[in-house]
């Protein structure tokens, strides 16, 4: 049975849970991953304590914000790299039977050695809880079951807890248990990152404290950054003599011998573990820190209590109840998007990993992802919200020194960032299925300032924090908007401003076939944004008090001239088109058209179709191929009466049968190879073509459950789907969209997900339940002292009192 939060699981009680039954070595890395247990500042995939790394295991810990940068050799050049680092593992936890004369030992028991009879995992969503059990049968038959529960403490940040039960079913004896800190380890979780540099640890120190405790210290051989570990390790169990410690250079154990009897009572080892770095707020040393912690804290059954109590909270602020198997596959959603980003992180200096805290894919690096991770935090936790911005304002000056290297004013943010902000966008990138190492041009997807500022202006909007918006939002706000206008260049010819030389969310296009240099111009998703960010930077500068902006002009030299500027280019950057729709980029129209079928009928899936080229010998610029919706992120950023006002103000007409063919042009040219394409399809249709919504909508929530990409959610999983999936409920389906002190809602029920409540925080109204069921849409405000929740709907506008109901009748599909 689950501990589920107050309203949860009753009869959907199973979609609380999520459960593997059976050992599969193939698919042992996926689901270390889904069973990936964090608490926003550290995290620890799911896999078995006595399974070190190897091909089929890979037990990787992870801090937010701990990245290391290394040299390596690769394909003829030195390059380097920043990654997350893998930290020391604090799981370790091995055992193996001992005959009565203790003269002969059996193997160390694991998954992949001795006879295994069962083996279960279940994740419990509700509680955070993973729990494992095994039983074995060795070569002389005796029977060991093992029930194992663990987690990363939602609480107390710093601490994590292993028990394990052991029982011997038929057979009387001792059971040598071995729990350990182990810090030789590597960065090696992703195959084709292997020929890089992954000794990122150096300096270890190990020690022991008084009441048992052990320690290990290590620090990060380039940043410097000092980590500690400290254990407690308590058996209880008839008996049982006390743990003896053992030290290596890299390692402390405890080592136990526990005595088992036939059908006698289990014994239960319990594993305390404690995590600081010298990047903690708060303390004096990270050894001592640790130390302190996990001698302090209580007992598996009340730590493992407060645990529970954290995520409950978390729940009730999060809610969003949906039936059946969607509401069970987001409900996974959520949670893997709380373990990675929760309330702890706004204690901490760090952005959005794109693959979360659950291993080493993209290095642990911060895109553009928090586009889509954001606007559900701003509804939920918008300090955490806050916090994330707050990591973009503190690198803002780096990226003014990155546009100034190249000769523009403002800020270039990079596409990748990791530690301090500059751009660690790889050089080159493996091909595997060529085998060649091939340069690597995404550092031109500049419009991540465009993400950057879009989360600036929705973020405020949104919670009405102006103090941020007229503080640092405003910063970055004008300082993009400088980059933008800088950066677009007057075509006489053209009669518009074009932006030249970049690379789109598209990402299979990086250079015109056959061109000199890389990039490709006027990519309209770049330019609408880059044209939106313009008119958002006057609209803020115009709402400033007066010696705020006297302020700003003053620290940032800004003149009037540069803000007709930025006038005249937020109205004549120029949209491409061909063929009556929008054109993804000048000459997209141009190219060659790709025999789909016959590609899919040789490769079955072609979502990396760039690969599948390459390996050819062909390349995917030379077609009208795209790996991602790439035009129609903008129908995922702007409901469609505001994308017609911001195509409007640039000169252009759309009207709802021009966005549906280019809707329609760009489904048939989309290989869908990143899973963030099916969120933004889902979005675009929703309320014009449901079922083909449903179809991509469905596509996302299995996305890392059935590892759709080729095997890379065992690598990391997709936070920024995963967040995309919650908000295509939250703001896409009920059609939100905060308006000052007003919820606009626009609703529209897809037939599978035509019944769903979420809760809402905005403004000073907590736990607002918007509910859709039966055609009718229930909004339920909370008792407080606030003024009554306004809503707008369609022309109609309504207050909802503190601690009453409004109810709204659909209009029929």
């Amino acid at each position: 049975m689950t501990d589920a939060p107050p309203g949860g699981p009753g009869p959907d009680e199973h979609t609380w849970r999520w459960e593997y039954d059976g050992y599969d070595p193939e698919q042992e890395r996926l689901r270390e991953a889904l069973c990936t247990l964090g608490n926003g500042y550290f995290a620890t995939r799911g896999a078995a304590p006595e399974c070190a790394a190897d091909a089929v295991h890979y037990p990787g810990t992870y801090h937010a914000g701990c990245y290391n940068r290394l040299s390596s050799r690769v394909a003829g050049r030195t390059v380097e790299n920043e990654d997350m680092v893998n930290l020391p593992n604090w799981l370790p936890l091995r055992f193996r039977i001992r005959s009565r004369d203790a003269g002969e030992t059996g193997p160390w028991l694991g998954p992949d050695t001795g006879h295994l009879l069962d083996h279960r995992l279940v994740l419990d969503l509700a509680g955070g809880v993973l729990t494992r059990w095994t039983r074995w049968r060795d070569a002389g038959g005796r029977v060991l079951s093992v029930r194992q529960e663990r987690l990363v403490h939602m609480g107390d940040p710093h601490l994590a807890a292993l028990r394990t039960e052991f029982t011997a079913e038929n057979w009387t004896g001792t059971l040598e248990v071995r729990a350990a800190l182990d810090g030789d380890v590597r960065n090696e979780g992703v195959a084709r990152y292997r020929a890089l540099n992954g000794d990122h640890l150096t300096g270890w120190r190990t020690g022991e404290a008084p009441r048992g405790v052990l320690w290990l210290a290590c620090r990060t051989r380039g940043s410097a950054v000092d980590i500690a570990l400290a254990a407690r390790c308590r058996a209880t169990g008839p008996g049982v003599p006390a743990p003896e410690a053992e030290r290596a250079e890299r390692s402390v154990t405890h080592r136990l011998l526990v005595p088992l009897r036939a059908g006698g009572p289990a014994v239960t080892v319990d594993k305390t573990v404690a995590l600081h770095t010298s990047q903690d707020a708060a303390i004096s040393d990270p050894v001592d820190a640790a130390v302190h912690d996990v001698t302090a804290a209580p007992g598996f059954t009340v730590l493992r209590a407060g645990h529970r109590s954290a995520w409950r909270r978390l729940w009730r602020r999060g809610e969003l109840k949906v039936p059946g198997e969607p509401g069970r596959l987001l409900r996974l959603h959520l949670f893997h998007v709380l373990q990675t980003i929760s309330p702890h992180t706004a204690e901490l200096d760090v952005g959005v990993p794109a693959r979360g805290l659950h291993g080493e894919a993209y290095r642990g690096h911060v895109f553009w992802d928090e586009l889509f991770v954001l606007p559900y935090l701003n509804l939920h936790f918008p300090e955490v919200s806050r916090a994330l911005l707050g990591y973009r304002h503190r690198r803002l000056g780096r990226a003014v020194q990155d546009a100034a290297a190249i000769g523009r004013r403002g800020a270039m943010y990079p596409w990748q960032s990791g530690s301090d902000g500059r751009e660690e966008t790889q050089v080159v990138h493996l091909n595997p299925r060529s085998g060649r190492w091939l340069p690597d041009h995404s550092r031109l997807q500049h419009h991540v300032g465009s993400a950057v500022a879009y989360n600036v202006w929705t973020y405020a909007r949104t919670t009405g924090d102006t103090e941020f918006l007229h503080g640092p939002g405003a910063e970055m706000l004008l300082q993009i908007a400088r980059f933008w206008g800088d950066l677009a260049a007057w075509d006489g010819d053209l009669g518009r401003y074009r932006i030249r030389g970049v690379v789109g969310p598209d990402e299979y296009h990086d250079a015109y076939p056959g061109a000199g240099r890389p990039g490709i111009d006027d990519n309209a998703y770049t330019n609408v944004t880059a044209a939106w960010v313009l008119g958002r930077a006057l609209d803020v500068l115009g709402e400033l008090p007066a010696p705020r902006r006297a302020e700003l002009s003053e620290h940032l030299g800004l003149t009037a001239g540069e803000t007709d500027r930025w006038r005249e280019v937020g109205r004549m950057l120029h949209v491409p088109w061909h063929h009556g729709v929008i054109g993804q980029f000048e000459g997209y129209g141009d190219l060659a058209e790709l025999d789909w079928e016959s590609y899919r009928r040789r490769y079955g899936t072609i979502r990396r179709l760039d690969r599948i080229l390459e390996a050819e010998g062909d390349s995917v610029n030379r077609y009208q191929a795209s790996k991602q919706a790439d035009v129609l992120m903008l129908g995922h950023l702007f409901p469609a009466a505001r994308l017609a006002d911001v195509l409007g103000s640039l000169g252009h007409r759309l009207d709802p049968d021009v966005w549906r063919a280019t809707v329609d042009y760009y489904l048939r040219r989309t290989s869908h190879g990143s899973t963030l394409s099916s969120v933004v399809h889902a979005w675009v249709l929703a309320r014009a073509r449901p079922a083909e919504s449903w179809r991509f909508c469905r596509e996302a929530l299995m996305g890392d459950v059935a590892d759709v990409q080729g095997g890379t959610t065992a690598e990391g999983i997709h936070l920024g789907a995963m967040a995309g999936t919650l908000d295509l409920v939250q703001r896409g389906l009920t059609g939100l969209e905060p308006e000052g002190d007003t919820l606009r809602l626009d609703p529209v029920a897809l037939p599978e997900l035509s019944h769903f409540t979420v809760a809402l925080r905005h403004r000073g109204h907590w736990g607002v339940r918007l509910r859709l069921d039966g055609g009718r849409l229930h909004v339920d405000v909370p008792h407080s002292a606030q003024a009554p929740l306004r809503l707008a709907l369609g022309d109609r506008a309504v207050s909802v009192a503190p601690g009453t109901r409004f109810t709204l009748d659909l209009p029929p599909p």
